[in-house]
């Protein structure tokens, strides 16, 4: 019948004008006279009447506990997380450089400590032995 394809808009329009005449453009759907206005009224007398401000709920224990266990939760998934990521870092090979590095520094100033030598005499022994 109708295609989609290569139609300019005067064929679109023709279509479009063909309809309208066909069907026309009044508005066939009508609600019924004051249907509106007791539309509210009408709902309220169909509902059960009920005193909402003695229904009581009683809370169980897993609505009790829920919100800690979720934020247990949030916790140790974070946790597993940095540990993860922590993990990665100290298999990286200029990580470990670096810690190496920083522990024969550890080393050596614990050495100086511990030997009571000033500067001018660690300077003078380190002179010496080039």
């Amino acid at each position: 019948m109708f295609s989609l394809t290569n139609r300019n808009g005067k064929e679109i329009m023709k279509e479009e004008d063909y309809i309208l005449r066909k069907v026309g453009k009044d508005n066939h759907f009508q609600t019924p006279e004051g249907y509106f206005e007791n539309l509210t009224s009408e709902i309220m007398n169909r509902l059960p009447e009920t005193d909402y401000s003695q229904v009581e709920t009683e809370i169980s224990t897993w609505q009790k506990v829920k919100p800690w266990i979720y934020m247990a939760a949030v916790f140790v998934g974070a946790a597993f997380i940095l540990r993860l990521g922590g993990t990665l870092v100290k298999n990286d090979p200029e990580y470990i450089a670096a810690e190496e590095e920083q522990l024969e520094r550890q080393y050596i100033d614990q050495i100086v400590n511990d030997a009571m030598l000033d500067d001018y005499t660690f300077y003078q022994l380190l002179s010496d032995v080039d």
